[in-house]
């Protein structure tokens, strides 16, 4: 299984950000699909999925302010993110669950959120 995430960049406070991953050569139907964040000397943390069948849920720290969506012809995840603050800096990492509940991550892609 292959996942292509791309987005990451330079944004200043307040500012938005759009992140995508593809997926490719799952074997098995995608269940649930999102991201997660990792941030400088912390632990990995959710900060979006959306699982078929259940729906959507959030950090708290994201409610409000990310949006995480599907494709599902495309087996494309999205996490539109705005109003960005700086303790949102961190590598994304896109994932995929499948009906099996095995998990497969995405390379992982900078945001850092900065004036």
């Amino acid at each position: 299984v292959q996942l292509q995430a791309s987005g990451g960049g330079l944004v200043q406070p307040g500012g938005s950000l759009r992140l995508s991953c593809a997926a490719s050569g799952s074997r098995f139907r995608i269940v649930s699909m999102g991201w997660y964040r990792q941030a400088s000397g912390k632990q990995r943390e959710l900060v979006a999925r959306i699982t078929t069948g259940v729906g959507t849920d959030y950090a708290d720290s994201a409610k409000g302010r990310f949006t995480v969506s599907r494709d599902v012809a495309k087996n494309t995840v999205y996490l539109q993110m705005s109003s960005l603050k700086p303790e949102d800096t961190a590598i994304y990492y896109c994932f995929i669950d499948d009906r099996l509940a095995s998990r497969s991550w995405g390379q992982g892609t900078l945001v850092t959120v900065s004036s």
